[in-house]
C-alpha cells in the first residue's frame, strides 16, 4: 500500500478505526519503514475507547495517531451493529509477530522496551532465535519514571532502529510514544500490551477455543482476577453501543 494513499476508516464513538486486513496494515507499515518519517501504531479495544471517552486528552492522543488498527473483538462488533463493518480483527501480538517476519527480508532493527528486566531480555533473546535475520537493536525495562525519558530516549535513538515496540500499559505507553514521537523519529512505534509478557514465557496467551468464541479477555480475567475492575468498561462499552447505535459509527 502506498503511504500517500489515505487510509478507509471507521469511526467508533469519534476514534477512526483502520480497515485495512493485516496484509495490508503489514504493507502499509513496510512503506512506513521506507520513508523514514515517524509513525504512531495504536492497536485499540473497547477499554481504550472507553478511556478516551472519558478523557479529552486521551481522545486527542488517539486522534493523532498514524493508524488506529481494531485490537478487540468488541470493536469489530461495535463497527458491525453501527452498520459500517470491519473486515477482520488485527491483533497487536499477530501483528508484532508478521513485522517481524517482514524484518527478516529486510534486516531491519527492532527496539523493545518495557515490562521488567527478566521478562524484556528473555523476549528479546526468543525474538532474536525465531527470526535471526532479524536485528534485536536494543531493549530495556519499562520502570523509569519521566526523569528518566531523555534517557531512555537517547539510548532509543543511540539504536536507530526501524521498529519501536513498547510494552507499559495501555494508559502510559500510547501517551509516551505520542509525547516523544517527533523527537524519538523512529518510522513504525507501536504499543504491545502484554505480548513481552507471551513471548517470554511468562504468560500463556488464550487457547484457540478461547480465540475462536471471541474470549480472550474472559480467559485473561480468570488467570489475573486483578483486572476485574479494568474489565468492567467491556460491559459498558456494549451497552453504550448497544443504546446509541446510530451515533456508534457517525463522526461528529
Amino acid at each position: 500500500m502506498n503511504q500517500s494513499t489515505k487510509i478507509p476508516t471507521v469511526s467508533i464513538f469519534d476514534i477512526p478505526f483502520s480497515k485495512l486486513s493485516m496484509d495490508d496494515t503489514v504493507a502499509y507499515l513496510t512503506e512506513a519503514v521506507k520513508s523514514g518519517r515517524p509513525h504512531q501504531v495504536i492497536t485499540a479495544n473497547p477499554i481504550m475507547v472507553m478511556a478516551a471517552l472519558d478523557n479529552p486528552e486521551y481522545k486527542k492522543m488517539m486522534q493523532s495517531a498514524d493508524i488506529i488498527v481494531p485490537d478487540g473483538t468488541g470493536i469489530v462488533w461495535a463497527a458491525g451493529v453501527g452498520g459500517d463493518p470491519l473486515n477482520e480483527r488485527v491483533t497487536g501480538f499477530d501483528m508484532l509477530h508478521e513485522l517481524m517476519k517482514v524484518g527478516e527480508n529486510y534486516r531491519w532493527k527492532f527496539f523493545l522496551l518495557g515490562t521488567t528486566p527478566e521478562v524484556i531480555q528473555a523476549a528479546a533473546e526468543r525474538l532474536q532465535m525465531q527470526y535471526p535475520a532479524a536485528i534485536i537493536a536494543g531493549y530495556r525495562d519499562g520502570f523509569f519514571g519521566p526523569e528518566q525519558d531523555d534517557e531512555v530516549i537517547e539510548e532509543i535513538r543511540a539504536a536507530s532502529p526501524d521498529l519501536l515496540f513498547v510494552a507499559r500499559g495501555a494508559d502510559t505507553q500510547e501517551p509516551w510514544i505520542a509525547r516523544y514521537k517527533e523527537r524519538l523519529g523512529v518510522p513504525v512505534m507501536m504499543g504491545v500490551g502484554g505480548s513481552f509478557d507471551i513471548i517470554s514465557g511468562k504468560s500463556k496467551r488464550a487457547p484457540k477455543a478461547f480465540q475462536k468464541l471471541r474470549l480472550e479477555w474472559f480467559y485473561r480475567l480468570l488467570r489475573e482476577p486483578t483486572r476485574f475492575k479494568r474489565m468492567l468498561a467491556l460491559p459498558k462499552f456494549a451497552i453504550k453501543v448497544l443504546r446509541e447505535k446510530e451515533k456508534v459509527t457517525k463522526t461528529s
